[in-house]
């Protein structure tokens, strides 16, 4: 008996040979299929277009560049603040090079803002004492309860610091001695309350996955910042490598903690007050990159998640204001970007029955539907991409190559970053997790053996079954004469095999190295 009735959609002729066609009654089950998939396909397309049009502000406003109104007084103070938590590899790099910093001894004042629960505390200290001792205006400031993580322990230096100004640097950075002098004489303009340095990346070479973290922030700092700082937009202190008008922190309201991305919310919350930014793309501050997908992961998760939290808490003000409504349409996009991510989950999944459904009704379609659809999506990441090194380095040919492996990588985060999304979403809390950094600079390295190692859970099992999933598509579209989707098909297959594999691959790997280190420690 034919339980479709005489009309059988695609779909359900493909089903029906695994026997499956018992779960569909009619064509209505196709016509959900390609509403949901072309609606989201539409949206995804929204926020690519919304790239494209970043690169074209970019290269409107980037001669626009920012000059000091004049010289800033010789007698200001800065509080230069350190916020750390288990940082034991890195904590004397970073007093150290904060030490070199040119700027009056007696006008420096450093505040070491140390949570840290494990040796790093005794580090820290030891180094402090010594430093201390060569004359310098150091503080060691040691919490025991982490109240607020990173915004707790800003917001409690903040109560003793004695400077106007305050620069703030995180564990992995290395500031280049001649910051504040190419910085500090912006603030001569009482109307500014922050400027922001490029992160440069004293690591990018090490490997692959280092490589491609740097051309992700590259994108970042270039073309979104100098857009949206030159064309008269918001644009966010990047919670490291900055220096902030203690009167803007305050005016503001202080640091808050409701928010895993302390920096962008008070960001949004001083230039709503009227408070000034400026983007210095020309001054690199090094840092050090994450080095293995778990802590890569951890990172992008923490920021996702906490992007959205501070858009459901500032959007609302922000878009009842007075603001110019080219900054409120730009802030929308910018705090709701990681939609984009639960978005790409929804759009994996319909992609094989919509792959069924439109190949069966014919090619002209897909090239007039389809095909502009996922250019817009997804294409648009390569120009962003592509602007950003060629304005950075000579050599930026040399680098496009790594740019379908980047677009394959954004995909195959997007599980782990789902969760984050959703979790804001749904108002669930989660600590703040901090990036691990184990001071590896070159290729020969090791960080291994090391402490402070991210944990997988269950989500490297879920990608690497979306990469079969996606393996099965291919082979699918190969069979079926369908070459055309394969490029974006092996983008995503990729991208989630990568992410997973690496994951489950790297700690193991810890696991068995760490195992052998405490052997070896106890024979």
């Amino acid at each position: 008996m034919n339980i479709f009735g005489p009309e059988k959609t695609p779909l359900q002729k493909f089903l029906e040979t695994d026997n499956l066609a018992y779960l569909y009654s009619s064509s209505t089950f196709d016509l959900v299929i390609l509403i949901s998939y072309f609606l989201v396909l539409s949206v995804l397309a929204v926020y690519g277009i919304h790239r494209y049009h970043m690169v074209y502000l970019y290269y409107k406003y980037k001669h626009n560049k920012p000059v000091p109104k004049g010289k800033l007084p010789a007698l200001s103070r800065v509080t230069v603040q350190l916020p750390i938590y288990n940082e034991m590899y890195v904590v004397e790099r970073l007093i150290q090079s904060v030490c070199e910093l040119t700027w009056p001894k007696h006008l420096l004042e450093i505040q070491v803002l140390d949570d840290s629960t494990d040796e790093t505390a005794h580090i820290a200290a030891a180094c402090v004492a010594r430093i201390k001792a060569r004359g310098y205006d150091i503080h060691y400031i040691h919490r025991d309860d982490r109240t607020g993580f990173k915004a707790g322990a800003l917001e409690n230096g903040l109560k003793s610091a004695r400077g106007d100004f305050i620069a703030i640097f995180d564990a992995d950075f290395t500031p280049k001695p001649d910051t504040l002098v190419q910085t500090m004489d912006y603030f001569s303009d009482p109307k500014v309350g922050m400027v922001q340095v490029r992160w440069d990346h004293i690591n990018r070479d090490y490997s692959f996955l280092t490589k491609v973290q740097s051309i992700l922030l590259d994108g970042h700092f270039v073309i979104e910042h100098t857009a949206r700082n030159r064309s008269g937009r918001f644009f966010n202190f990047n919670g490291t490598a900055g220096i902030w008008r203690r009167a803007a922190i305050e005016t503001a309201g202080g640091w808050e903690h409701d928010t895993l991305t302390e920096d962008l919310d008070l960001s949004y919350r001083a230039q709503i007050k009227g408070w000034q930014f400026i983007f210095l793309p020309e001054i690199a501050a090094p840092a050090e990159i994450p080095v293995e997908m778990n802590s890569f992961k951890s990172q992008q998760n923490r920021w996702a998640k906490g992007s959205i939290q501070t858009g459901k808490k500032i959007l609302p003000r922000l878009l009842r204001s007075n603001l110019p409504l080219r900054v409120k349409v730009e802030a929308f996009f910018h705090l709701t970007a990681n939609i984009a991510y639960p978005l790409m989950i929804v759009l994996s999944l319909l992609l094989f029955p919509a792959l069924i459904i439109r190949f069966h009704q014919g090619w002209f379609e897909m090239l007039v539907l389809d095909l502009p659809l996922f250019v817009a999506s997804t294409f648009s990441v390569s120009s962003f991409y592509v602007v950003s090194q060629r304005e950075l380095y000579p050599d930026w040919k040399a680098n496009l190559k790594y740019l379908p492996f980047l677009m394959a990588v954004g995909i195959g985060l997007s599980v782990s970053n789902s969760k984050a999304v959703l979790e804001a979403l749904l108002g669930i809390d989660s600590i703040f997790l901090r990036t691990p950094k184990y001071s590896v600079k070159h290729s020969g390295d090791q960080w291994k053996a090391k402490k402070y190692h991210a944990q997988i859970g269950a989500l490297p099992v879920v990608e690497v079954l979306l990469g079969i999933y996606f393996t099965s598509m291919i082979l699918y579209a190969l069979e079926n004469g369908i070459y055309g989707t394969v490029p974006f098909l092996f983008l995503f297959m990729t991208g989630f095999l990568y992410t997973g594999f690496m994951s489950l691959f790297q700690s193991s790997r810890v696991g068995a190295m760490a195992q052998t280190v405490l052997l070896g420690a106890t024979e």
